[in-house]
């Protein structure tokens, strides 16, 4: 009896692993992430940083692929996810201002409303989202504008990352031939 019920066991874990589902291809938009300091896992293992980052953001990237970007498949003046896929993540470790609102440490969704001389950005407590989809309003924290202006390079691929302030850092947003920059500053200065 016991010898038939390992054969049983054994036969329902070989069919069990070979169900398991098979890994997807390669997604043409990829997550990345970028840090507020650049380079922070680099710089933590090397033992450069001790504390956590001051903010990270997970996105996806899209490509221009030949295609009209803003005002074509991104349209002006409608919602947008801010990247490809599933919205985009940002996580704050410290404390922050956007605009002249507090954020506190935590993990929010960044949506946008591109225009050709401002995006309205707003960061969403509605995280784990996909896309704009399910997006509800009464979740934002807050509602700010990035300044837009003409960038000299064409980028392919939708591009965010952090650049170092005085007071905080610039969050840049690159695509085509579009830069916006949303100002970020320390809560409590360093």
């Amino acid at each position: 009896m016991k010898k038939l019920l390992l054969l049983a066991f054994s036969l329902v874990t070989v069919c069990l692993v070979n169900a398991q589902q098979k890994p997807t291809e390669l997604d043409k938009s990829p997550m990345d992430i970028s840090y507020w300091p650049a380079n922070y896992p680099i710089l933590k293992l090397n033992g450069k940083v001790k504390d956590a980052p001051i903010a990270r953001i997970i996105y996806s990237r899209p490509q221009k692929n030949n295609r009209l970007i803003f005002d074509g498949i991104i349209k002006y003046n409608e919602m947008w996810r801010l990247g490809a896929n599933e919205a985009t993540e940002i996580e704050f470790f410290k404390n922050v201002k956007i605009g002249n609102k507090l954020i506190t440490k935590g993990r929010y969704t960044l949506y946008c409303i591109p225009n050709t001389d401002k995006w309205t950005i707003i960061v969403s407590n509605d995280n784990y989202s996909w896309g704009n989809y399910s997006y509800d309003i009464k979740k934002d924290v807050t509602r700010t504008d990035a300044k837009v202006e003409k960038n000299p390079d064409t980028v392919e691929n939708f591009t965010i990352y952090f650049n170092e302030t005085k007071t905080g850092a610039n969050l840049i947003m690159l695509w085509d031939d579009v830069k916006a920059t949303l100002p970020i500053t320390l809560a409590t200065p360093k």
